[in-house]
């Protein structure tokens, strides 16, 4: 009976304040309406808050609360979990107010929303690319800022994530190649296909972490179209392999795969005498 008692009063209570904020909501009071929606903000309520500062926005324009009501918005928005509508509000803020009271942490947060939606490096990786211009164009323009050491920190985080999308399309089109047959136009063209995306990951990351990964899946994918190569491109092909070897071990002498490097030379060595 006590348990039944606590879910009516609970059930009660949430009718009451549903109610109560369906007047607040159909109010023609608008100062009322938009203390409201700043205690609904004050006390977590984003979701309601948002629905009560989309409409007053508008309403306050030329106001003294205009700016705070467009910021407000936004943060309800973002800690609401709508990323993508927060960007586009924090982006509207600083446009609207470029010099005003809330610009600077407008601008970062920006990036900061598009950072938080930001996907898992398999998937289309736009808006992680948003995100990265937004933040530096928050460094561009408020190079002093207290918030410029978290924008960098961010920064690095997506290029990594941005690394690994490069590393996982690598790995793919080097998987690829080993499901055709030899001398098969799409066996080279997934090897090929897999040198050229790790080649321009490293000119466009030359300090990333996995420059070993990288540069492993070359020299294999290098290998890989020698051994699929037809006559007359595989003596040619044997050779880039062996130097691309030579090059591995050089840059990487530690590494576990210098075994699998001297293995694929001993291999080039005797194709090419022959």
């Amino acid at each position: 009976m006590k348990r039944t008692f606590i879910i009516i009063c609970s059930a009660l209570l949430l009718t009451s304040c549903a109610n109560e904020f369906n007047r607040v909501y159909k109010t023609t009071d608008f100062d009322f309406k938009y203390e409201y929606a700043k205690q609904c903000f004050a006390m977590g309520k984003y979701g309601r808050a948002v629905s009560l500062l989309e409409t007053l926005v508008t309403l306050k324009k030329g106001t003294d609360e205009a700016q705070e009501s467009l910021y407000m918005l936004a943060m309800a928005q973002y800690m609401n979990g709508d990323f993508e509508s927060a960007s586009e509000t924090f982006k509207k803020y600083h446009t609207t107010y470029p010099k005003g009271a809330y610009a600077e942490q407008a601008m970062f947060y920006v990036g900061q929303a598009l950072f938080e939606s930001a996907p898992e490096p398999r998937l289309d990786q736009s808006p992680t690319i948003g995100a990265i211009s937004a933040y530096q164009q928050f460094i561009d323009y408020y190079p002093e800022s207290e918030l410029r050491p978290k924008a960098q920190e961010r920064m690095f985080e997506l290029q990594d994530k941005l690394i690994e999308k490069e590393l996982l399309s690598a790995q793919l089109y080097y998987d690829l190649g080993g499901y055709f047959g030899n001398i098969n136009s799409n066996t080279e063209s997934n090897y090929e296909a897999c040198i050229i995306t790790a080649q321009n990951a490293l000119k466009s990351y030359p300090f990333s972490q996995h420059r070993e990964k990288f540069s492993l899946l070359i020299m294999k994918s290098k290998f890989e179209l020698a051994e699929n190569s037809s006559e007359e491109k595989r003596a040619d092909r044997y050779r880039e392999a062996e130097d691309e070897c030579y090059g591995f071990i050089n840059e990487f002498p530690d590494s576990k795969s210098v075994a699998v490097a001297e293995k694929f030379i001993a291999k080039c060595k005797k194709m090419t005498k022959e």
